[in-house]
């Protein structure tokens, strides 16, 4: 289902639904980042998805990185949860849902990379090189408060 991100923008449109959603910060043992080029914008994102009914955060996240990915990991802490409602993310179906995600820290512990319907390319990438790439701010902020292994998860 094509989507749209929204971050403070006056034209976005109003959001009608709140979502529970996961996303892992994956590092390999070269320190790079598992990231997907999204099928349903374009982008490039770290895994992630919403969390389905019976499982817990943790689970969905372990899941996610999996189905998208190839690539089956433990869940090692808390990046942050964000929840800023200036960011909205519009889909084709009419859904406008406010960000509320809770991303985690993970490390590789099997699986190849390879591809899905969620992801046209799967790369581990060199930490510099994320700049390189298009990335919508709100992942960006995600994957940079990973890097910086603050002592507490963020919390917006």
């Amino acid at each position: 289902m094509p989507k749209k991100d929204y971050y403070d923008d006056p034209h976005a449109p109003t959001a009608n639904s709140l979502v529970v959603a996961v996303a892992a910060i994956v590092r390999d043992e070269l320190g790079r980042v598992l990231m997907i080029e999204r099928t349903d914008n374009g982008l490039w994102a770290v895994p992630g998805g919403a969390q389905d009914i019976g499982e817990t955060t943790r689970e969905a996240a372990i899941r996610e990185v999996l189905e998208e990915t190839g690539i089956k990991v433990e869940v090692t802490g808390i990046v942050g949860i964000y929840s800023d409602p200036r960011h909205v993310i519009a889909y084709d179906d009419g859904e406008v849902r406010q960000e509320f995600s809770i991303v985690f820290h993970a490390k590789r512990v099997g699986g190849e990379p390879r591809t899905s319907s969620e992801s046209r390319q799967v790369h581990w990438v060199e930490p510099k090189e994320i700049d390189r790439l298009n990335v919508h701010p709100s992942m960006l902020l995600r994957i940079q408060h990973a890097l910086e292994e603050r002592a507490e998860p963020y919390l917006s």
